[in-house]
């Protein structure tokens, strides 16, 4: 086992989604003081550094899903040596649906120490502000840009009970939206949510139908889209589906078989099955004798 007690580590930086003041006093702290800066687009890290009043002492290099496989040697290594490295992305919590994954799970392949300074999340903002249930919710990311995958993907999720949260392109959004409305239904119910933090934020709340509407006269800015769960279906009723087991029974079935056949194509407990098949029989023959 390698002695990691010298080693430096690996900070993953949340950065603001939109309005610089999110910008958390510890990120603050570690963009300045940081021995190297991983960033999704150097220019975009010195620009925010520049408008927070924050001069960087360590080095600044790209890492971003085209050269991220080339830098994680280079980034382990400073690890290695001691430095702590900060990663940012563009905006929000690197690694989530932003560079920064692949290097992550390298380094803990390695036991090096990675930790997080917390802060701005697109996903979480638009799923709070949405209005749908927050319980219990998935995050899909951006879906394919052919139609055809992009339906296969809805299509996929169109059991989903869970809150399900995307990103999206505002030139995409209405093609999304469709896609949504023909894999869920037109009334499913949906936020859309732009810009979030800005000057201009906007959550737009609604069936997919009326909001695609919207989104066909065109939408400018960063999109959230947040889509309501599928109800959950109603639990099978033993008494429902006696009359299947009659007909099996007539057909020349036996009655253990009939059951057990009937009980597992609909999700039943053969023995609460068994029993209702028994008291309505029962409650038949009752009422034939009665005068």
């Amino acid at each position: 086992m390698q002695n990691t007690e010298n080693y430096g580590q690996i900070v993953l930086g949340a950065t603001p989604i939109g309005n610089l003041s999110d910008a958390s006093p510890r990120l603050r702290e570690i963009m300045a003081s940081a021995d190297l800066v991983a960033a999704e687009d150097t220019r975009n890290f010195h620009h925010l550094a520049q408008a927070l009043g924050i001069r960087p002492t360590g080095r600044v290099m790209s890492l971003h899903e085209h050269n991220e496989q080339h830098k994680i040697a280079e980034v382990l290594d400073a690890v290695r040596s001691g430095s702590t490295v900060l990663v940012v992305s563009d905006a929000g919590m690197p690694a989530v649906s932003d560079p920064g994954f692949p290097l992550v799970a390298a380094a803990l392949d390695e036991g090096l120490l990675v930790t997080a300074v917390p802060g701005p999340s697109a996903v979480l903002t638009a799923l709070a502000l949405s209005g749908l249930p927050t319980g219990r919710f998935t995050f899909e990311g951006f879906l394919p840009r052919k139609a055809g995958e992009r339906r296969k993907r809805l299509n996929a999720l169109a059991g989903e009970e869970r809150t399900m949260v995307f990103f999206e392109s505002p030139h995409r959004l209405a093609a999304f939206l469709a896609s949504v409305a023909e894999a869920f239904g037109g009334d499913r119910q949906v936020a859309v949510a732009r810009e979030l933090t800005k000057k201009f934020e906007e959550v737009r709340r609604g069936p997919v139908g009326e909001l695609l509407e919207w989104a066909e006269a065109g939408v400018r800015g960063e999109i959230a889209v947040v889509i309501a769960g599928t109800s959950a279906p109603e639990p099978a009723e033993a008494g429902d589906h006696v009359d299947q087991v009659e007909e099996l029974v007539a057909a020349g079935t036996r009655m253990k078989e009939a059951v057990a056949e009937v009980a597992q194509r609909f999700g039943l407990k053969k023995r609460e099955l068994y029993e209702a098949v028994l008291a309505l029989r029962q409650n038949s023959e009752s009422q034939g004798r009665t005068p």
